[in-house]
């Protein structure tokens, strides 16, 4: 069993106009083979805490602290964070032109496992996942996500996810632009990963859709930089009847 905990987290970002306060106090906690969604409106700064968790330069960490079984993630490097468990699957994943998504795949897993995949055995996994992600064998040779469609781009990135078997998973908004039939393959991905109940998921989201096929544990609110109510599946389900009005109007006040 692996944590991640993270408290009293302030992240800033630079402006024209100075340091800007994003996230202003975040408390949360995360245990293996638990889901957890954090749910909220634009700004509200649940993208803030995917890329401040991972290493991202543009975010400031002002105060507070995260914890990978005891460790001290703000301490480390973005690739010691990857090698350390952390994993992210981005809203907008990159191009890497030259690169090809079979071997961008074999150095990520050799450089998080130290040793090479056997060679056989990783080749079976990776046909297998591409299968089940409903991924043209042909992809496995083209330079990452290099004229892929968003929906390629987002299987992508749960292939990655199941084959780089993280700690825990960050999926920053990973229904985004997905057609229904791509976003029941995408999360059908995600369960299986979550299955096996060794790793622990941050699921970022805007809408309870996705919430159809991953049923979360927890569910968190996200307004103005803090969490602003916690509860079960129940949770998202009153958000899609109510929308986030009367957080946004409680902010205001």
């Amino acid at each position: 069993m692996s944590t991640l905990e993270i408290r009293d987290l302030h992240v800033s970002v630079e402006t024209k106009e100075g340091p800007k306060p994003i996230l202003r106090g975040v408390d949360l906690t995360i245990a293996s083979g638990e889901t957890h969604a954090i749910m909220g409106p634009n700004g509200s700064g649940k993208s803030t805490l995917a890329y401040s968790l991972v290493g991202h330069p543009k975010y400031q960490i002002t105060s507070g602290t995260v914890l990978l079984d005891g460790e001290d993630v703000l301490a480390m490097s973005v690739d010691e964070r990857a090698r350390a468990g952390m994993f992210l699957a981005m809203q907008y994943p990159v191009e890497v032109p030259g690169v090809s998504v079979s071997n961008f795949l074999r150095t990520a897993k050799t450089a998080i496992d130290g040793q090479a995949p056997a060679l056989r055995t990783w080749v079976k996994d990776m046909r297998t996942a591409m299968e089940q992600l409903r991924m043209d064998p042909t992809f496995a040779e083209r330079s990452v996500n290099e004229g892929f469609s968003g929906g390629e781009k987002k299987r992508h990135e749960i292939l990655q996810m199941e084959l780089l078997k993280p700690k825990f998973a960050i999926l920053d908004e990973t229904d985004s632009g997905l057609d229904v039939d791509a976003l029941r393959v995408v999360s059908e991905g995600v369960n299986r990963v979550r299955s096996g109940g060794e790793v622990g998921v941050m699921l970022i989201t805007h809408y309870t859709r996705i919430l159809r096929y991953i049923t979360p544990d927890f569910v968190h609110v996200f307004v103005d930089g803090r969490i602003a109510e916690e509860g079960g599946p129940e949770l998202a389900e009153r958000l899609e009847n109510e929308g986030y009005d009367r957080f946004l109007t409680g902010a205001s006040a």
